[in-house]
């Protein structure tokens, strides 16, 4: 059982964010090729893992670095910075590979994570909506079902998925080898083409009992508090890191193009309209950046007093990240519209503006959990507690 007290703030933060960075060439440089494969090339992905992105989240008892929230956000902020589809892989692979490593146990731990510090690991990759039937058998369970969106699966050696269990209707999440689901390799999208998001399948697969745990689990085997924030919550983590490193590349891009054409024939970028719709952009991202600052700041205040967050907190966790996603849209409909051209031509405003519009489609960021935000808050559902994305 791990430390659930403390929340460990991790030294390695300075050291991942610099190897982010001399990779960031080498991602940008091979973004369109990624594209056209529809996947990281594998010495890319393997460069990339390399940079310790993957363990930044895997537990600290296993060798790994445990990085705070606020530490992960700045993270995945960096790595989507330079390639959004790299960002979006490695924020998937991440949450799936850390929270297994959290929530498992026993045998499982120690065949899955072996040798952390060193790279000797599982890499995860699945999806935990939808969930597939489980039949109970000695042992374990006879596992069936459908799966979409698995980011990240050409670089995936296990799969992580959510099941139920016939008989009890518990929700439970597994991890089991690749080898035992068939791919459907159907990843056919305007948007974060390079994250390769295929669908999977099995029939009647076995999954031993110890290879599975509670989908609400708040409890970890392994690692300290954060793991105690639970699936959701985590996963709130890496997507609100990746919408801001979007939303500052965006804005960079545009700058960029404005340098270039200020002084030309008539340019748009000279006018003082573009000027005051570029202002309003940067202020809406930096305080969207703030504000999700302050959010998580309290949250990790609340587990280093080794408790929950309460209901407000998971209601803020929510809204931060849908309000965070909110402004990136804007801000990307600011860059579209002043940066002519270079909006639809190949190059990095056009694809980070595809990869924002599919990005910005996540079930975390959907209109339904904005309205469950909502009535939350306005005190029209005061006894009521968030189950992963609904109000219950």
């Amino acid at each position: 059982m791990g430390d659930q007290g403390q929340l460990h703030v991790s030294g390695e933060l300075a050291a991942v964010l610099e190897q982010i960075d001399a990779l960031g060439g080498v991602l940008d440089e091979r973004a369109d090729a990624a594209e056209e494969s529809g996947r990281l090339p594998e010495d890319t992905a393997r460069a990339l893992f390399a940079t310790g992105i993957v363990r930044a989240e895997l537990p600290l008892s296993l060798g790994g670095y445990e990085f705070a929230p606020r530490q992960l956000i700045e993270a995945a902020e960096r790595v989507s910075y330079h390639d959004a589809a790299a960002g979006w892989t490695a924020i998937a692979l991440q949450m799936m590979t850390g929270t297994t490593a959290a929530y498992l146990g026993g045998e499982a731990t120690a065949e899955l994570f072996p040798d952390v510090s060193n790279g000797k690991h599982a890499l995860l990759s699945g999806h935990g909506t939808r969930p597939g039937r489980a039949v109970p058998v000695e042992g374990g369970y006879r596992v069936s079902g459908q799966w979409q969106f698995a980011s990240g699966m050409a670089h995936a050696t296990h799969v992580h998925s959510a099941i139920l269990v016939e008989g009890t209707d518990e929700l439970r999440v597994l991890t089991m080898p690749k080898s035992q689901v068939s791919l459907d390799g159907n990843w056919d999208v305007l948007g974060l083409r390079a994250t390769h998001s295929i669908d999977y399948h099995c029939t009647d697969a076995y999954v031993p009992h110890e290879y599975t745990y509670v989908a609400t689990t708040d409890t970890p085997r392994n690692g300290g508090a954060l793991y105690r924030l639970g699936l959701v919550n985590m996963s709130a983590i890496g997507h609100t890191g990746w919408t801001l490193g979007v939303g500052r590349r965006l804005l960079d891009e545009m700058k960029r193009v404005a340098a270039a054409r200020t002084g030309s024939r008539g340019a748009a970028v000279d006018t003082s309209q573009f000027h005051a719709e570029y202002a309003a952009a940067e202020a809406g991202l930096r305080a969207a950046r703030a504000w999700a600052n302050e959010v998580w700041r309290d949250i990790e205040l609340t587990l280093d007093r080794g408790e929950l967050p309460g209901t407000e907190q998971d209601t803020l966790i929510r809204l931060v990240l849908n309000h965070t996603t909110s402004t990136v849209s804007g801000v990307g409909r600011t860059v579209h519209r002043w940066a002519g051209s270079a909006a639809i031509r190949r190059g990095p405003i056009d694809r980070f503006l595809r990869d924002l519009g599919t990005g910005a489609q996540h079930i975390t960021s959907s209109p339904v959990v904005l309205q469950n935000c909502g009535r939350w808050l306005s005190g029209a559902r005061p006894d009521a507690r968030w189950s992963f994305l609904d109000l219950v």
